[in-house]
């Protein structure tokens, strides 16, 4: 068994690919089109170059993404984080900075009790991010 992250995008994912790709160096292994289904017919017209699926790389984890359905739009993510794990305070606020660019910031980025970096934010897609320091000093993080 495997436990896969899938997100949608509400029509936004080929941006969010490349947002992901720029900002965190995100690849994307793979993406289809609704017009490159089997069932490209049952698809409005002006979703035919929508994402119907996509996977994408971040680091060694694999996540699947997709516009979604037209007229099923998602109200939002609530109830998780995806959390990336960077080895050194530097890397993270970087990384923190160019994924809150056009979103929002929760946690500005700081020291913490338990390491030497941490933020929270929501990207400009609506995806929250928790982003922290793994490795640096863990022993001694403020």
């Amino acid at each position: 068994m495997r436990l896969e992250t899938y997100l949608f995008f509400n029509g936004n994912c080929e941006a969010a690919l490349a947002f992901y790709r720029e900002t965190i160096g995100a690849e994307t292994l793979f993406l289809m089109r609704f017009k490159d289904s089997p069932e490209a017919s049952d698809t409005p017209p002006d979703w035919q170059e929508k994402v119907m699926h996509a996977t994408f790389r971040i680091g060694d984890r694999e996540v699947l993404a997709s516009d979604g359905m037209k007229g099923a739009q998602s109200k939002g993510y609530a109830g998780f984080s995806l959390s990336i794990a960077v080895d050194d305070t530097a890397s993270g606020e970087k990384l923190y900075a160019a994924l809150s660019d056009g979103g929002q910031s929760l946690i500005p980025w700081q020291s913490t009790f338990w390491t030497k970096g941490f933020g929270m934010l929501v990207d400009r897609f609506g995806v929250p991010w928790m982003v922290s320091v793994a490795h640096e000093d863990a022993a001694n993080p403020a």
